[in-house]
């Protein structure tokens, strides 16, 4: 509560983003101001800021110690990211400070500036959930001599980067089920649920393209859905807390007995939701698209698909490689090319090759001639090579059969 002259006591964060939110991740300077308004003359002794980063976790269980003895068990545990502290007016507070080290404030409106940088390490991200929290925040306190200290908190977020732009994140994510529906010793046909999106990683705002196939062949109609779902998991003192809720949803036709249901790219969007937290050792925020087959009067047919919620969006490249990729793997290729033709099944007989010869040795190559004897030639061109021998099959004449022999490169040896 501001008491006195003091009007206002205010933290104000000099944002660098668009929508003028204090948003920092791990090694970001935070800047801002204390700004304060007096109305006279204000003696002070010190203005503090102290800014803190901490994850918390607290939960409670009941528990039976006998027959007439029940007790509730507390379990609580927090990591702190951020703690630092700087003075802005005077020195360090000290409650035997001498009256001269007083700084008065005038009439009016004074600002002071701060800054500090967040530790360079991976920081979990801001968030508020019903066993736990991630919160960072900046606090100013005024100390006046013979006075109650004023205080004023703001709160900044922090976001630790997740780039959906990376092959693990980018790989589809795909899954089939199946069920068969009894009623005591009578048994149904199956249900059969096979359900693909294209990656794993999206950003709060994109839509999911769900590719489902639903058949049924029970005797019941059934309802094919989908969901996003958030799941909480909160540790303290070697125990677990889970949460899951869900923050969107689609449904499909009513499926009667015997018939199937397709889903080409159905849409399901993602509402303004916390990024995935994965690295904090107290709280884990995961995500995962749940399609299901809703069976009336029986368990539904689920079939869960892993995804990542980041901070970083697809870049355009990206989509078009994934688009081809995702066109490449649905697209049927042959498995292996086809061979080359063999030489065998290319060469033509003796008695082909010696009647070409004769035709073409008995008349002139007119114009409308040259078509055959190309064939030929492009069919002598793919005759296997003749077989290396060391006899000259045509020797020159004058040399008497006498082989011939090649002189020495080295005539020294």
């Amino acid at each position: 509560m501001v008491l006195g002259k003091v009007k206002t006591l205010a933290v104000c964060f000099d944002c660098l983003n668009d929508n003028n939110i204090p948003l920092y991740s791990g090694g970001d300077s935070v800047s801002g101001r204390v700004i304060i308004e007096v109305a006279g003359e204000v003696r002070v002794k010190t203005l503090n800021i102290t800014a803190r980063g901490i994850a918390k976790v607290r939960w409670t269980e009941s528990r039976n110690a006998g027959a007439n003895t029940a007790y509730t068990q507390n379990y609580t545990e927090e990591v702190e990211y951020l703690n630092h502290s700087d003075t802005l007016i005077g020195e360090e507070r000290d409650e035997d400070s001498p009256e001269e080290a007083l700084t008065v404030l005038n009439t009016g409106l004074h600002e002071f500036a701060f800054s500090f940088l967040l530790p360079q390490m991976p920081l979990a991200t801001s968030f508020e959930g019903k066993h736990g929290s991630v919160r960072y925040w900046v606090r100013a306190e005024l100390y006046r001599p013979w006075l109650l200290p004023v205080r004023v908190k703001k709160e900044f977020t922090v976001f630790e980067h997740i780039d959906i732009n990376t092959p693990l994140l980018l790989a589809p994510q795909a899954g089939t089920k199946d069920k068969t529906l009894c009623c005591w010793f009578c048994a149904s046909g199956p249900i059969s649920l096979s359900a693909k999106i294209e990656r794993k990683g999206y950003t709060p705002g994109e839509s999911i393209q769900i590719f489902a196939e639903v058949e049924n062949c029970s005797s019941r109609v059934v309802v094919p859905k989908a969901a996003l779902c958030q799941t909480q998991t909160y540790f303290a003192k070697g125990k677990a807390r889970q949460l899951q809720q869900q923050v969107a949803a689609l449904r499909g036709d009513n499926l009667l007995q015997g018939k199937s249901q397709s889903w080409d790219g159905k849409l399901l969007h993602i509402p303004p939701v916390s990024p995935s937290i994965l690295e904090c050792p107290l709280i884990r925020v995961e995500y995962s698209l749940v399609v299901y087959v809703d069976i009336p009067g029986g368990l539904n047919l689920s079939l869960s698909l892993p995804l990542v919620i980041g901070t970083i969006p697809l870049h355009a490249f990206t989509s078009r490689t994934n688009s081809i990729s995702s066109y490449c793997s649905t697209t049927s290729w042959p498995e292996r090319p086809e061979a080359p033709p063999s030489y065998s099944d290319l060469a033509v007989t003796e008695e082909q090759r010696r009647g070409c010869l004769e035709q073409c040795e008995g008349s002139d190559v007119h114009e409308e001639d040259q078509g055959t004897l190309h064939a030929y030639i492009t069919e002598f061109r793919y005759q296997p090579p003749p077989l290396y021998s060391e006899v000259d099959p045509n020797p020159e004449p004058g040399c008497g059969g006498q082989e011939v022999r090649r002189p020495d490169p080295c005539p020294s040896r």
